[in-house]
């Protein structure tokens, strides 16, 4: 086991400007043949995450869980459920990534667990056991309905009756996933209790799901309506959306108790990223991330939308740098709960070069980034046929809304293998099946290729680290045209190197504008761009192809 006996001594903030692969572990790599991928899978593919020059790994829940979420349903904090493995395996897995170079961040549910926790089964037998406080609960109006208007982000009310306490109890998703009571003080401690434990195992980093519901209003007071509906967090036909979200989350209280988080991973040196879904995501992630006291970064589904024009990403960015001030922001464009960003953005046509451009945008913005499996390989969203699926997210909003399984498909590796090599189990069906074309751009496939996704990334990621200003910047946009989205980064004071000027084509024909408000610059090479999708600069006109991008170091004054 890595167990720290002494708290890390930091020399450098990886954090601040670093890149974040997810691993999605039941769709990673199958190292038992059972159809379903493991940490021992994980361990063995560790090598090729690396070989992309990521900083880190943030592995999506592993521990113990009867899978009604599959796996952000926890029912035990400190275990690793058998169907992924150990904790020996896990101990194996962080040794192999330190070897490598790489980070480890562990996916943390704090808001709430399954209803298979013993914590809950305890709650709920009775009104005044030990932990009868530990959840959220509620009596029923006098009509037995409900104590509020509060809606579950799956669908329906967020409360469920419990005939045993004959009370309701508080979910914000699904009614299998009970809310913890935080305002109890012993949750509380428990919780900074159960972070230690992954601590002490040597994990570098938390990225905490759903960190703005760990509170909730005590009077119970009904949300109003939305002024504007929210398509951003939740699907259109979603009835959440209808809601402004004023008391079932984003609670004050929740920031005295990031406080007491950071002041634990401090303890070890260990970062913590956030995820934000709320109204006003901007404005969260600025408050949760500000005063180098809370989390170290937080991100958004602002950038995990349809929503993609040059003009919408540049408005994100300023909106957050306008509010952020010491904070630091963390972009995405895809994970496990979004539709996969070459077929959300790029549409049914996108070519490879897309998934290219839009890496080497992402990676320029000012803050750092999280990149999803399968999008090396400019991954498209699969087409799962309803008797397929397995998200109860999808199925109750079927068809209008198919759910997260069409980018939760297994990793294909060797395109001639059954499954696509994800499995060593070579007859078995995997939880979830390989779409074909998935197989056809598999790994192997992409390796073959010199000008593959998978070897842009391999390029653009370590140059990427040689342009300080890249990592960690201060950041202004220039105005240009539509696709063309058009950025200077500017050294922080003390972090050395040259200011970059970038210019990305996010359009499938070539453009040709003029940038006379950029300072003088000439091409750096070494991105990864060089050939048919590098851009050129003659003066102040910019000259960039289908989906190209330029890179230009701006001279000293």
């Amino acid at each position: 086991m890595n167990k720290r006996t002494s708290p890390a001594v930091v020399t450098s903030d990886w954090s601040r400007g670093g890149v974040i692969y997810q691993i999605y572990p039941r769709s990673f790599a199958d190292s038992n043949g059972d159809g379903v991928g493991d940490l021992p899978g994980i361990l063995d593919k560790l090598p090729y995450v690396a070989s992309l020059g990521v900083d880190a790994i943030w592995i999506s829940p592993f521990f113990k869980s009867p899978m009604k979420d599959f796996g952000y349903d926890i029912a035990d904090y400190r275990d690793v459920d058998p169907l992924f493995g150990t904790l020996a395996d896990f101990d194996r897995l962080i040794a192999r990534a330190h070897e490598l170079g790489l980070k480890v961040v562990i996916d943390q549910v704090l808001s709430h667990t399954s209803d298979q926790h013993a914590w809950f089964k305890q709650s709920r037998s009775s009104r005044d056991n030990a932990l009868a406080d530990w959840y959220v609960w509620a009596e029923p109006k006098a009509d037995g309905t409900p104590p509020n208007n509060w809606l579950s982000v799956f669908g329906g009310s967020a409360w469920q009756w419990d005939s045993r306490r004959r009370q309701y109890y508080l979910h914000n998703f699904l009614a299998s996933q009970p809310d913890l009571n935080f305002h109890n003080s012993e949750v509380q401690q428990q919780i900074l209790d159960d972070i230690r434990f992954w601590l002490e195992r040597g994990v570098d980093g938390f990225r905490f799901d759903a960190c703005i519901f760990h509170f909730h209003d005590q009077q119970l007071r009904d949300n109003p309506p939305a002024a504007h509906r929210d398509t951003t967090t939740v699907s259109a036909g979603n009835p959440y959306g209808y809601q402004r979200h004023l008391y079932d989350k984003t609670q004050p209280e929740n920031i005295p108790y990031l406080m007491r988080i950071r002041s634990l991973l401090d303890e070890y040196g260990a970062k913590s990223v956030g995820e934000i879904g709320d109204d006003e995501s901007i404005k969260a992630m600025a408050a949760y991330t500000s005063g180098g006291n809370k989390l170290h970064m937080a991100y958004s589904f602002n950038l995990l939308t349809a929503e993609h024009s040059a003009a919408y990403i540049r408005q994100q960015v300023e909106e957050l740098e306008e509010q952020i001030a010491d904070g630091w922001g963390c972009w995405s464009f895809g994970n496990h709960d979004v539709a996969r960003v070459q077929s959300r953005w790029g549409g049914p046509d996108a070519s490879p070069n897309y998934a290219k451009v839009i890496l080497a945008m992402l990676l320029s913005l000012r803050g750092s980034a999280c990149i999803y499996q399968g999008d090396e390989l400019a991954l498209t969203e699969a087409d799962i046929p309803f008797d397929k699926l397995q998200d109860p997210y999808g199925i109750t909003f079927w068809p209008e809304f198919k759910g997260r399984d069409g980018c939760r498909t297994p990793m294909p590796w060797v395109s001639t293998e059954p499954q696509a090599g994800f499995s060593n189990g070579r007859n078995v069906e995997p939880w979830l099946p390989v779409p074909p074309e998935h197989a056809a751009n598999a790994v192997d496939v992409n390796e073959a290729q010199a000008d593959s996704v998978l070897h842009f990334y391999r390029r653009f990621m370590p140059w990427r680290k040689t342009q300080r200003a890249l990592v960690t910047g201060d950041i202004r946009f220039f105005n240009a045209p539509e696709p063309v989205l058009a950025l200077l980064r500017t050294p922080v004071a003390g972090d050395g190197g040259a200011t970059v000027l970038a210019v990305f084509n996010l359009g499938n024909k070539p453009v040709s504008f003029n940038l006379a408000s950029a300072p003088p610059s000439h091409a750096l090479h070494g991105h990864g761009f060089e050939g048919a999708l590098e851009g050129t600069r003659h003066g102040n006109r910019i000259e960039l192809p289908a989906h190209g991008a330029y890179f230009g170091e701006v001279a000293s004054t």
